[in-house]
């Protein structure tokens, strides 16, 4: 996958290149909106390392991004409106936004539709055995479309694969565009910790090429990667459904009684406010990628086993268990996000490559990019950044 995630990144920076080249600002810099920009460059890693299909959004407009964003808008807003009108008969034909949610939903189906039909046609291996230890990394398509039919064959259900890629498709793309987007606006406001990282990338990528075993000595590009979720998480919320009567414990300074929670009761999660409070970190609201580091221990907080970078051995990325759940950007247990890995890494390889190749300040004031939550957070009109190639 790292070969994808260099390929796609690699893409970006030759075209904002270009737009140095034939900028008319005297000291070859460019104007332009990243995260527009880092928008079509996870579309294109989700399209190549998840379908084998290439979607060069990143050269040309791609409907599929209008059509993903619009899903988005709509299920924010079905996820916070307090009546669901959607259910009701005759909407999904009358209300102008249920109208263009139906269009953006038929534009991603049959796109995905055509995706599984080509990788089902072209299913060339049927014993489970051999599929099982075949090796993926060697194969011209070793996308996870491929994987997954070939690896569920005849049984296949079109329409339950179809769901599983959207919701890939949707997540990942939306995701990692977001991380990207923060990391950038945090660096450009703090350029001590961005030379520090450009001092890393120059040591790492003396060669400029990125594989798996260099991307294990980015620590410093990693960490920077996992501060920009805790300030900025992607989902800022979580919200889960009791399936019985439970109790909840009150958790600090709440009531010692705990909390009755009904049966079918919804319960959100505040990722923002838990990854912002002081309970648990210190100066959360600064940009301190190191803070990753150093153990923390709170004794006032009870039932918290504090946060240990020991606690999670051989682990690329600090996670929720060395923060005992403090740390929460891709949620935790058995419904956690099954994409983190594949989000940090295409991150860390494009930030990396980005940062190897340009100087990035902001065109205004911090205070002129505003922020808008719903299902991830991102600006509302756009990161706007000045770039400057490097000498």
């Amino acid at each position: 996958m790292v070969r994808v995630f260099t390929k796609c990144s690699e893409r970006t920076i030759l075209k904002l290149e270009a737009l140095i080249e034939k900028g008319d600002h005297g000291d070859k810099s460019t104007i332009v909106n990243l995260e527009e920009e880092f928008s079509n460059l996870a579309l294109d890693i989700i399209g190549l390392g998840v379908f084998n299909f290439d979607f060069d959004s990143v050269n040309k407009e791609s409907p599929v991004i209008k059509a993903v964003y619009g899903t988005l808008f709509e299920a924010e807003h079905r996820s916070t409106f307090y009546i669901p009108y959607w259910n009701l008969p005759l909407t999904q034909w009358i209300v102008p936004r249920q109208r263009k949610f139906r269009s953006d939903l038929k534009v991603i189906n049959d796109c995905l539709d055509d995706l599984i039909k080509n990788a089902k046609e072209t299913r060339q291996e049927a014993d489970v055995e051999k599929l099982q230890q075949r090796d993926y990394s060697s194969l011209k398509d070793a996308s996870l479309l491929r994987f997954l039919v070939d690896m569920r064959g005849a049984d296949v259900d079109d329409r339950q694969l179809r769901d599983d890629l959207m919701t890939m498709l949707i997540a990942g793309h939306e995701t990692t565009a977001a991380v990207l987007t923060w990391s950038i606006f945090l660096l450009a406001q703090n350029p001590t910790k961005m030379r520090k990282a450009q001092a890393e990338i120059d040591s790492v990528l003396i060669d400029g090429v990125i594989t798996a075993e260099k991307l294990k000595k980015l620590e410093y590009i990693r960490l920077i990667i996992v501060e920009a979720l805790r300030l900025y998480p992607q989902p800022p919320l979580l919200i889960r459904r009791s399936l019985r009567p439970d109790k909840l414990p009150g958790g600090y300074n709440g009531a010692k009684e705990g909390y009755e929670i009904p049966a079918g009761t919804d319960i959100f999660l505040s990722i923002y406010n838990l990854h912002r409070s002081p309970y648990f970190w210190d100066r959360p609201n600064e940009f301190e990628p190191e803070r990753f580091t150093v153990p923390k221990k709170d004794e006032n907080i009870e039932g918290w086993a504090g946060f240990d970078p020991d606690r999670s051995p051989g682990a690329m990325y600090p996670n929720e268990i060395i923060a005992d759940f403090a740390f929460l950007p891709f949620g935790g247990g058995p419904r956690k996000c099954v994409g983190d890995q594949f989000a940090l890494l295409e991150s860390t390889v494009a930030l990396a490559l980005l940062l190897q190749k340009f100087d990035v300040e902001l065109r205004g004031s911090p205070n002129e990019v505003e922020m808008v939550t719903g299902a991830t957070i991102h600006t509302k009109n756009g990161l706007w950044c000045r770039l400057r190639k490097r000498t």
